[in-house]
This record gives structure tokens, C-alpha cells and sequence, in this order.
């Protein structure tokens, strides 16, 4: 008896898995360091007050390994282990290049 609630309790997923990392798609604003991107991620919230919907936006620091991610380009990175004082997150792939005008 004792056994079968020990095999219950251990069967439980951790919540602290590499698997539930934060995932976030955003836009590149900036590719000029070397293996960092800027990327800008905006959202709309709803004012207090007055209730109209106000334009906002989170810049976060990725690490982009082998430098692929251009200016403009939509992309999508993920929650990871601190690499610099700001930078937290790494670049898992490109969604959309910028285009050229």
C-alpha cells in the first residue's frame, strides 16, 4: 500500500523542467552587437480610468549564436539560464524575415 502511493507521488511532472520555459515572439529591433538582439515585444492594455487600449512594449536581450537574425525580422525566443546582466533569453528560430525595400 505504502508502495503505490510512492509511485503516484513520484509519477508527478516537476514544474521545473526544461520544457516550460517562457516562449515569446516579437520583432527584431536591433542586430548591431555582437551575437545579441534586441527584440521588442508589444502588447495593448487597457487604460484604468478611461478604458481605451494604449500601445506598450518590452524590449528583451536575446542570444542569437550564429548572428541570422537581421532588423525587422519576427522571431521567436525562449527563457533561459542568465548569459549577461540583461540578456536571458535565446533566439530558437526566424519566423519571418524582414523584407527589402
Amino acid at each position: 500500500m505504502a508502495d503505490e502511493t510512492k509511485a503516484v507521488a513520484t509519477a508527478a511532472p516537476s514544474t521545473s523542467e526544461r520544457g516550460h520555459r517562457r516562449r515569446i515572439e516579437g520583432v527584431v529591433k536591433s542586430a548591431k552587437m555582437e551575437k545579441t538582439i534586441t527584440v521588442e515585444v508589444s502588447y495593448l492594455q487597457k487604460h484604468a480610468k478611461y478604458g481605451k487600449y494604449v500601445k506598450k512594449y518590452t524590449k528583451f536581450y536575446a542570444h542569437d549564436e550564429k548572428r541570422e537574425a537581421k532588423a525587422g525580422d519576427v522571431v521567436e525566443i525562449v527563457e533561459t539560464r542568465p548569459l549577461s546582466k540583461q540578456k536571458r533569453f535565446r533566439l530558437v528560430r526566424i519566423i519571418r524575415q524582414a523584407t527589402s525595400v
